[in-house]
């Protein structure tokens, strides 16, 4: 990990893995980059309810602790990209298994 040390890190990795993604923001950032590259603007529109400030703290923190990778284009206006890094894509299962539980769960309540 990049910003992180280990030495730092909980000895529960339950702990570990909620400290890295135990925001909704954090899992709704990583719903949308399985699906792949987005721009600011696209994560903004499609998390919705997010904040620009909030959006932008918690992709410098994804990218510190190497989950998301941050691509800026020299361009006018600048253009710039976040994707999942290999670490990041490894979180699939774990959102896989999160959508699986919320589906029984709203088909638990007949909805």
């Amino acid at each position: 990990m990049n910003g992180q040390k280990t030495a730092a890190l909980p000895a529960c990795p339950v702990e570990t893995t909620l400290m890295l993604i135990g925001d909704k923001w954090e899992v709704l950032i990583l719903r949308d980059l399985l699906a792949g590259t987005k721009r600011f603007g696209e994560l903004k529109k499609s998390i919705g309810g997010v904040s620009q400030k909030v959006l932008t703290a918690k992709l410098r923190e994804m990218e510190e602790n190497g989950l998301v990778s941050r691509k800026v284009y020299a361009e006018v206006p600048p253009r710039v990209e976040y994707s999942l890094t290999v670490l990041g894509r490894s979180l699939e299962p774990v959102l896989d298994a999160m959508r699986l539980w919320g589906e029984g769960y709203k088909s638990s309540l007949g909805e």
